[in-house]
Formats: structure tokens, C-alpha cells, sequence
């Protein structure tokens, strides 16, 4: 894997430690130099989640990186990733209704946070893995929405800030995402999808099963661990 070249502009690369965002990551760097920024925001895998954003960050040696905690998302509560008291639906990848799983208007939250460094850094993109066609059925994954967003980043930034959100993958499938990420040499292995399990990954949650089909259809064998591997 090449390191990255020096003496480039910068992009705020928003790292979940899952599989989108680490290919997200490795697009970004192709051409920017990364700063990496993660969110703890009392998701039920948030320590298994931020392992994997510093494993990905220490393979693509990212000396810039913000993680930053926003317990008002878990006190808000409304998604089964912050309240316990919401079971964590099992996967349904027919499923037309928005899943338990949305945890209302987060990505606006890390947009904002992400808008806030990137334009202290004088930065000039933010890269976020969201996918719009092979995903859960989130509103705040849609390609409008970054539209408008981006509209929020002009009017509400400094006049000479050039900083824009780039979603490289919102139409990809999870299978074409897979090979993405195998050509670019992307670390999967150290990736995290999983939203309930911080050891091995359940398997039967939206997440795992997304991804699980996504590598079987790519024909490639996922590389963590499962607890169960049904066919979806």
C-alpha cells in the first residue's frame, strides 16, 4: 500500500470504522491528504467502532484526527443504536420503512462538526460513505440531502471557505463497494459494520446482513468473524 503523497489539500474524512467509510477513506486519499474525524455518540459498538477508526487511521498513517464525543444523541435517544431499551431489529433487506435503527438527524450532527474542522483546517472537501441505493432506507443518506447541505456550507461559512461534501459511493452497491475497496487495498479487514455485537459480529442485524450479501455478491470471503452467516 503506497503512502500517501504530501503537500495536498486537505479533506476531512469522516471514518466510522465501517466497510463504506474505510473505501470512502481510501478513494479520499487518492487524491487529498486526510484528516480523519470520528464520532462517539453512545452507540451500543462504540468502542469496537472506535478501534477500528484508529486501526484504519494508523495503516493510512493520518497524523490529523478529532474524535469527538456528542453524548446529546444517546440522551436524545429514538434509535435502537443509543437506547437499549429499542431492540435492534433483525435484518429484513425488503424492509420499505425506516428501521429502528436511524438515529434521528445524525449525519447533519457530524456534517456540522465536520463543517466546523474542515473550515479551521481551510480544508476543501469532507468525504462521507453514505450509500443511497443498497442501504437501510435512511433519509440523511439520500443524495439530496448532501445537496442541500452543501448549500448550508456555503451560506453559513466564511466567504472565502471552498468546502464542499463529497459522497463517492452513495450510488454504489454494497458488492461494488467491496471490489472498490479490494482495488484500492482498502484494510476491510479491520472494518466494523455490526450494530450490536463488539466481538464477533452478529450476522443478523440490517448492517451485517447489507454487508454479508454485499461480499457474496462480489464473490469474496468477508474477513471478520460472525456469529451466524445466514444468505440474504
Amino acid at each position: 500500500m503506497p503512502d500517501s503523497p504530501t503537500n495536498r489539500e486537505l479533506a476531512v474524512v469522516l471514518v466510522s470504522g465501517g466497510m463504506d467509510s474505510c473505501v470512502t477513506a481510501a478513494i479520499a486519499r487518492q487524491s487529498y491528504e486526510p484528516a480523519f474525524l470520528h464520532l462517539n455518540y453512545g452507540q451500543r459498538t462504540e468502542r469496537r467502532e472506535l478501534k477500528a477508526f484508529n486501526e484504519i487511521a494508523d495503516v493510512y498513517r493520518v497524523e490529523r484526527r478529532l474524535v469527538v464525543n456528542v453524548e446529546h444523541l444517546s440522551r436524545i435517544g429514538g434509535s435502537s443504536l443509543t437506547d437499549r431499551r429499542i431492540d435492534v431489529q433483525p435484518a429484513d433487506l425488503g424492509r420499505k420503512e425506516i428501521p429502528t435503527s436511524y438515529v434521528p438527524f445524525r449525519n447533519a450532527n457530524i456534517l456540522s462538526i465536520a463543517v466546523s474542522w474542515g473550515e479551521t483546517l481551510e480544508a476543501r472537501k469532507i468525504f462521507i460513505g453514505a450509500v443511497e441505493e443498497d442501504s437501510s432506507g435512511y433519509p440523511d443518506c439520500r443524495q439530496e440531502f448532501y445537496d442541500a447541505f452543501n448549500r448550508v456550507i456555503a451560506l453559513g461559512t466564511k466567504p472565502d471557505t471552498r468546502l464542499e461534501i463529497v459522497t463517492p459511493i452513495i450510488h454504489l452497491k454494497k458488492s461494488e463497494i467491496v471490489s472498490k475497496g479490494i482495488e484500492l487495498e482498502a484494510p476491510l479487514h479491520l472494518t466494523w459494520s455490526c450494530y450490536q455485537n463488539e466481538d464477533r459480529a452478529c450476522g443478523v442485524c440490517d448492517s451485517c446482513a447489507l454487508r454479508l450479501r454485499g461480499f457474496r455478491l462480489a464473490g469474496v470471503e468477508d474477513p471478520i468473524l460472525y456469529d451466524r452467516k445466514p444468505l440474504h
